[in-house]
C-alpha cells in the first residue's frame, strides 16, 4: 500500500518528479559508464603487459665481476637447475635495415631459439630461430610485422633478403599482427630477432659475455622460486654483491597497472559519487516541497488514526522510489552508452561492457542517498501535529 501511494504521488507530478530525478540520473550515468570505460581501455593494455611474458624473468648483468656469463652459462642452468626454465640472451643493438631503396632504424635483438616460447611470441608466416641458426651463426631473421609490413611491403615475406648494416639476413619468419603492441613497448622503431651469434659479428658491442638474459619457469614451476633460485645462483657467482645484476619480472608491472586501474576507478567514481550526493539534495528538496503541499492530506491521516510510523515510512519511501526510478532510468542510459561505445572501438581491440560491480554499487548507493536524504521530510511530516497540521492554509 505504502508503494503504491508513492508511485501514485510521483505520477501525479510527472514533469517535476523527472527533473527530480535528472540529477540522480547523470550521476548514475557518470559512475557506470567513466568506471566501465576505464575497465574496457585498461583491460587492453593490461593484455599487452601480460603478452610481456608475465612468467618470464628478465636479468641484466652490470658487473660481471670478471666471470661472464656466455650461452654454454645458459645452457647449463637450463639443464641442472630444476627452478630454471628455458633461458634465452635478449641483447639488443641498434642497425640501419635496408630492402631495396628504403632504409630505417631496427632494433635487432640477438637470441636464441627459446625466445619466443619465453617471451610468448606468436608468429603469422614462417619460423622463429633454431638451435641449427644459432650453432651454425646463420644470417636469419625474423621481422616484426610492421617491419613486414612497412618496410617489405607485406607479410608473406619469407625468403626475402633484408640487409642490417651492409649484412644481409633471409627472412624465415613474421610475427602476428597482435604482436605489435608488444614490440612496440620493447622498442622503437622496426624490430627483428637474429641468432646471438649473428648478432656479435654484426655489432663491435655485442661480445660472448652475455648482458642480459631472459628465463621462463619449468612447466608447472612457480616464476617467484625461479626468481629465487636466479638471485641464488648470481650471488654466488658474483661475490655476493647484489648491485652487480637486476632480476625483474612482468608480474612488477603487472601489478603496477592494477593499482593505477583500481585507483583510477575510485577517483572517477568519488567524481560521479559527488553527481549523486548533488542529485540526493535536489530529492530532499523536492520532498520538503510535497510535505508542505500535502500538509492538509498528512493531518486527515492523522486524524482517522495514521500513526507516526506510517507517515514517516510513506514518505520515505517515496523517497527512495524516486531515487531509485533514476537508477534504473541512468542503468538503461549506461548500457546504451557502452553499447555504442563498444562499436565505436570493435577495431581498436577494446570491450566495453556494463560492469556489474558498479551497477550493486550505483544501485546500492542510491538507496542510501534516497534514505538519508528523504528522512528529514519524511521525519518532519511524522512530527506534525494533526491539529496544526488540519489548520495549515498554505
Amino acid at each position: 500500500m505504502t508503494l503504491r501511494m508513492a508511485l501514485r504521488s510521483i505520477g501525479a507530478n510527472k514533469m517535476r518528479a523527472m527533473l527530480t530525478m535528472l540529477g540522480i540520473i547523470i550521476g548514475v550515468v557518470a559512475l557506470v559508464v567513466l568506471v566501465s570505460l576505464v575497465n574496457g581501455a585498461t583491460s587492453s593494455v593490461t593484455d599487452a603487459v601480460s603478452s610481456l611474458g608475465v612468467d618470464m624473468l628478465t636479468v641484466t648483468v652490470s658487473d660481471d665481476k670478471g666471470l661472464p656469463i656466455d650461452l654454454e652459462t645458459l645452457t647449463d642452468w637450463r639443464k641442472t637447475e630444476a627452478a630454471v626454465g628455458l633461458t634465452a640472451p635478449s641483447t639488443t643493438a641498434s642497425v640501419t635495415g635496408k630492402y631495396g631503396s628504403d632504409n630505417d632504424s631496427f632494433t635487432v635483438y640477438g637470441t636464441n631459439e627459446f625466445y619466443d616460447d619465453i617471451a610468448g611470441l606468436k608468429l603469422c608466416m614462417g619460423r622463429f630461430l633454431n638451435s641449427a641458426d644459432v650453432s651454425s651463426h646463420t644470417r636469419v631473421c625474423v621481422l616484426s610485422y610492421t617491419a613486414a609490413t612497412e618496410m617489405i611491403g607485406y607479410t608473406d615475406c619469407v625468403g626475402e633478403q633484408i640487409s642490417f648494416d651492409g649484412t644481409k639476413y633471409t627472412v624465415v619468419g613474421v610475427l602476428s599482427d597482435s604482436e605489435s603492441i608488444t614490440t612496440s613497448m620493447r622498442s622503437n622503431g622496426y624490430t627483428a630477432y637474429i641468432p646471438y651469434p649473428s648478432l656479435m659479428r654484426l655489432s663491435a658491442s655485442v661480445t660472448e659475455a652475455v648482458s642480459s638474459f631472459v628465463v621462463s619457469a619449468p612447466e608447472g614451476g612457480s616464476i617467484d622460486d625461479t626468481k629465487n633460485t636466479l638471485n641464488q645462483i648470481l650471488l654466488e657467482r658474483f661475490n655476493e654483491d647484489d648491485d652487480a645484476f637486476t632480476v625483474s619480472s612482468m608480474n612488477i608491472m603487472q601489478s603496477a597497472m592494477s593499482s593505477i586501474t583500481s585507483v583510477l576507478s575510485l577517483l572517477l567514481g568519488g567524481i560521479a559519487g559527488i553527481s549523486l550526493v548533488v542529485g540526493g539534495i535536489g530529492i530532499m528538496n523536492i520532498m520538503l516541497v510535497t510535505v508542505t503541499e500535502r500538509t492538509r492530506e498528512i493531518g486527515i491521516r492523522k486524524a482517522i488514526g495514521a500513526t507516526r510510523r506510517t507517515i514517516l515510512l510513506q514518505f520515505l519511501t517515496e523517497a527512495v522510489v524516486l531515487c531509485m526510478l533514476g537508477c534504473a532510468i541512468g542503468i538503461f542510459i549506461s548500457w546504451t552508452i557502452l553499447r555504442i561505445a563498444a562499436v565505436i572501438a570493435s577495431g581498436l581491440s577494446m570491450s566495453f561492457t556494463l560492469n556489474g560491480t558498479v551497477v550493486a554499487v550505483a544501485v546500492g548507493f542510491c538507496i542510501l542517498i534516497g534514505v538519508v536524504f528523504g528522512l528529514y521530510p519524511a521525519n518532519k511530516a511524522a512530527k506534525m501535529k494533526p491539529i496544526d497540521a488540519l489548520h495549515y492554509g498554505g
